[in-house]
């Protein structure tokens, strides 16, 4: 059996800082799966891309990430501004993809299946229903917040909320997320609103200001770790998940998998594109904090 099934679209991205343009591939498929390739795991991810794109799949598999792909009429195309704060960005929908369907993921069985829907429209609330019925689902919450007006994104509520998250184990938001999702503005209520709509875990990230996970009406308080420089915050999100759930996964607790995953992403923001380090590297970043 499959330990996470991740199921997400890959991007097409243009990222934007002060000292650079990037063309690059990116989205929670991307980035998870780079970062979970690293670790002791058996993965698979579950994509949709356009032909013009199919040679980012042709990467994923040369680092040994098992993919399951269907061909897509349009690719994501993401545009990512940064400016001096790395924790905050503009960001702009170009193109979409197809939206994933059932058949894409009946042979699939996995102890966790991570879904990182990129729009509001990606992942249905009866795929939700049917991959709780098989294993753990985590969702990384952001596509169901995403309005796009104009090709500019804008954060909106999830209608279909109340439906779909007793089917959630494992949600991670941030916490502009978690104040459209709730529309609470203290952190530990809009956590204690999603545990009473029926999530098993909530992790709330916070950037350079670390994380927060409640379960089981316990708060977690998560630090963040300096790195030596910032280069490229792009998928440090996806890079803690990768992290947090394979720890948890492999028995450890709360605490410890978030201190592992928030290493992981301050290791992520040091260099542009995915993770590329090891757990060993994460084990000594933790040892000499």
């Amino acid at each position: 059996m499959i330990d996470i099934c991740c199921v997400g679209h890959i991007t097409a991205d243009k990222i934007v800082t002060a000292n650079s343009v990037t063309h690059m591939p990116g989205g929670t498929a991307f980035y998870f799966s780079y970062a979970v390739s690293k670790l002791d795991m058996n993965y698979l991810l579950v994509t949709s891309i356009a032909p013009a794109e199919m040679h980012y799949v042709d990467d994923l598999r040369s680092e040994g990430i098992t993919v399951n792909v269907q061909s897509s009429a349009c690719t994501v195309h993401f545009e990512n501004i940064y400016g001096d704060d790395p924790d905050k960005r503009i960001q702009n929908v170009l193109e979409k993809a197809d939206p994933f369907t059932m058949s894409q993921l009946e042979d699939v069985d996995a102890k966790i299946f991570h879904l990182g829907p990129l729009l509001a429209d990606d992942i249905s609330v009866d795929i939700i229903k049917n991959l709780a019925s098989r294993g753990l689902v985590s969702l990384d919450v952001q596509g169901f917040l995403r309005k796009v007006v104009n090709k500019k994104v804008y954060p909106t509520n999830w209608p279909d909320k109340k439906e779909a998250l007793p089917f959630i184990h494992t949600l991670k938001a941030d916490q502009a997320e978690l104040r459209a999702l709730t529309k609470r503005k203290n952190v530990l209520e809009g956590a204690r609103l999603l545990a009473k709509w029926g999530v098993k875990e909530v992790v709330i990230t916070n950037g350079s200001k670390g994380s927060i996970v409640y379960y089981d009406g316990i708060f977690y308080i998560i630090p963040a770790y300096q790195p030596t420089k910032v280069i490229d915050a792009t998928g440090c999100g996806d890079t803690y998940m990768a992290g947090y759930l394979f720890k948890r996964l492999k028995g450890a607790g709360v605490q410890q998998s978030g201190e592992f995953a928030a290493a992981m992403a301050t290791i992520k923001m040091e260099s542009s594109g995915p993770f590329m380090g090891t757990e060993g590297d994460v084990l000594t970043l933790l040892a000499n904090s």
